[in-house]
């Protein structure tokens, strides 16, 4: 059937018509067109089955079996180190299966409403984005969900496909293409969407508990942020409570109400002022780094000579340093230099 282009209307007709011609009438063509037009409702490709799921991917049944009945064997793990020590495990889904999640995502997951409080993972939202709304305030309490990943279970991921209309069974085999050892993954392309669909409920409980206590609320990816003029440290202890009942917990190293005049550091950009700063920390580095590579030139082929995107890296580094701050001439300078330098070796 062509339903490009089609209204619902058009849509359910063609399904009707076709249900018809394959002689099935009566409460089963109900029922089949009620759930057609729930999914599309829900502006969300129509699934019957797992050999339809196949056809709209346009890949072998079998394969798709062989990833949703051994998933294990379509990742490729690796170790990260954390910025609080220890280790994060990545799991890498191969190309095959990151197509499929990526199909997921685009046609399904992103189109869920998420909470206006949530930063990480979402189109022109950034750590930025996130910083901003506490810039300037006298109080910051920073929070950390404690294996935010993890702690979503495949039970939670099926939840959200019955949601969009789904049956039981399709709604397992699409949570099965994105859970490993049935949780989510680090690393898969729809684990950080899902985690804000799962995210949404208690965005909306903790924004109403910031609400309540003229504070803000934000939230990038596992990192909680309130901010105002005053915290009750109550406040750590609700939110605790919240996210319990949510079937999430804290992860106490991580949990800081800082008062005063004490560096207010949010997702990495200093917040002090009313005006986001690059921390004074990462500016020095940064600066080190212009000089050294600005004065001698020489060494950044030697650089490029052991790794070709060096200068790419670099160079990103003080474009986020101007998203930051965009009236900085020392980036803006050095930015030129380096360009040129990177410009005459291409030469």
């Amino acid at each position: 059937m062509h339903i490009f282009f089609m209204n619902k209307e058009d849509i359910i007709a063609n399904w009707q018509e076709y249900f018809l011609s394959q002689n099935i009438t009566g409460e089963t063509l109900v029922t089949y067109l009620a759930y057609i037009t729930t999914l599309l409702e829900h502006d969300v490709p129509i699934v019957f089955e797992i050999d339809h799921l196949s056809m709209l991917l346009g890949l072998d049944l079998l394969e798709i079996r062989k990833i949703i009945n051994s998933p294990q064997s379509f990742y490729r793990n690796f170790s990260i180190p954390k910025r609080s020590g220890g280790e994060r495990v990545i799991s890498m889904p191969y190309p095959t299966l990151l197509y499929i999640q990526r199909w997921i995502k685009s046609k399904i997951l992103d189109k869920a409403i998420i909470n206006d409080c949530a930063h990480g993972f979402i189109f022109n939202k950034s750590i930025i984005t996130n910083a901003k709304v506490h810039a300037g305030q006298s109080v910051i309490l920073k929070m950390d969900i404690a294996d935010f990943f993890p702690s979503i279970n495949i039970k939670r991921v099926i939840s959200i496909f019955r949601k969009f209309g789904y049956s039981n069974s399709v709604s397992f085999y699409i949570s099965s293409l994105c859970t490993l050892n049935n949780q989510l993954p680090q690393g898969a392309a729809t684990s950080p969407t899902i985690s804000n669909i799962i995210a949404k409920k208690f965005d909306y409980r903790l924004k109403k508990l910031a609400q309540s206590s003229n504070l803000n609320y934000t939230r990038y990816a596992d990192d909680l942020t309130f901010s105002g003029k005053y915290i009750s440290h109550k406040m750590i202890s609700l939110v605790k409570t919240i996210l319990s009942e949510e079937g999430f917990k804290t992860n106490e190293n991580k949990t800081k109400l800082i008062t005063g005049a004490g560096k207010k550091i949010v997702t990495g950009i200093s917040i002090n002022s009313h005006s986001l700063k690059l921390p004074k920390l990462k500016k020095r580095i940064l600066r080190q780094q212009g000089y050294y590579l600005t004065k001698y030139p020489e060494k950044v082929r030697q650089e490029v000579s052991k790794d070709p995107f060096f200068m790419e890296r670099i160079i990103g580094k003080y474009n986020f340093w101007l998203q930051v701050e965009p009236d900085n001439v020392f980036a803006k300078n050095t930015i030129k230099e380096l360009r040129q330098i990177s410009y005459s070796l291409m030469g």
